[in-house]
């Protein structure tokens, strides 16, 4: 069994990648350098890969013309309290980016005959963004099915969200039971040489592993 794993080197992909697999799929790493402020998480999921001596592709396709504070840094990253997060659309959302991402992964899969797509994405503890809920992944199933190949041929390509409904503490657990490593991963959206811990990707990972009783392994500004 073939599948293609969206990574971006964060906690969420990485957990996803080592599901993936531990369910004896051939898998195939792919990364989108999308012009993102925080590059370093690239180094990470070139880290994450070279653990797993998995194949990596790191596509480039720049998305700056998207406003969103990930792309564009006269937007600033705002700085969240864990219960303002996920009843808003944050500045962070970078619009169409999962649609984007996954519609290169599918294409990609369809290509070198994976039957799936595994993603990262979290709709329970997460910022809010659109393109992460259960009702986004079941209707771009459905496009799938009438807007490829192997759709119109009756064998579409699976789109697996594994932790799509679990906690980020879950998420962090399972993380550790598939020894995962969490130590090489990387989170924060601004990017700099440790996490500033303000953010809404630091925020949300430091509660799952508190969550989880464990300590983050990654350095942290404050």
């Amino acid at each position: 069994m073939k599948a293609i794993c969206l990574l971006s080197g964060g906690l969420d992909s990485t957990v996803t990648l080592a599901y993936a697999i531990r369910e004896k799929y051939e898998v195939t790493a792919l990364t989108i350098n999308y012009g993102q402020r925080h590059v370093r998480e690239l180094e990470a999921a070139k880290a994450v890969t070279a653990h797993y001596g998995v194949r990596h592709i790191i596509m480039n396709i720049p998305l700056n013309n998207l406003k969103s504070a990930l792309t564009d840094a006269s937007i600033p990253v705002p700085d969240r309290k864990v219960d303002d997060i996920g009843y808003d659309i944050p500045d962070t959302y970078v619009p169409a980016r999962n649609i984007i991402f996954l519609s290169i992964a599918a294409g990609v899969a369809e290509s070198e005959g994976a039957e799936c797509v595994f993603i990262g994405a979290n709709s329970i503890d997460y910022s809010g963004y659109p393109d992460c809920r259960p009702e986004f992944f079941q209707a771009f199933e459905g496009m799938l099915e009438v807007g490829t190949k192997s759709g119109t041929m009756g064998q579409p390509v699976r789109i697996e969200h594994p932790i799509l409904r679990k906690t980020k503490s879950d998420i962090v657990k399972l993380g550790k039971l598939l020894d995962a490593p969490l130590h090489l991963t990387w989170s924060c959206y601004r990017g700099g040489e440790k996490a500033c811990g303000r953010c809404d990707s630091c925020v949300l990972r430091l509660k799952g592993f508190e969550g989880a009783g464990m300590k983050d392994p990654v350095p942290y500004e404050e």
